[in-house]
């Protein structure tokens, strides 16, 4: 550990986080992927009409924020595994947390969108 810094991370407990994040990412992909095939499955049962449409539109983007946001905690997951000390895994975590508060509203928005406009056709 370095004498001037003594809250640096020892570089042994940083590559143990780095592979427990990965081996967390692989196991979180295979639960999306089955979840994504299930949900499918489900919808490909269902009769279609103009409501289960809307709905399936409104899931698949659902299930493209869900993965992309999954992605992007795993990311900032990585790079806080990484961090050398807590100076570091602050900055990562203030910067994430800014991010996903944009994300977040961006996707919150385009979902209302979809919901809007699927509701609009439902009435036609």
């Amino acid at each position: 550990m370095n004498q001037n810094n003594p809250f640096e991370i020892p570089q042994q407990m940083r590559e143990l986080a780095e592979k427990n994040v990965e081996q967390a990412r692989a196991t979180y992909g295979q639960f999306l992927d089955a979840m994504m095939q299930a949900t499918s499955m489900w919808t490909a049962s269902v009769p279609a009409n103009d409501m289960t449409s809307g709905f399936k539109a409104v899931q698949d983007k659902a299930l493209r924020f869900t993965k992309q946001n999954a992605d992007s905690c795993f990311n900032m997951a990585t790079e806080i595994a990484a961090a050398k000390d807590m100076q570091e895994l602050f900055a990562i975590q203030s910067r994430y947390a800014q991010q996903m508060m944009q994300t977040f509203s961006l996707q919150a928005q385009e979902i209302g969108r979809i919901m809007t406009e699927n509701t609009r056709n439902m009435k036609l």
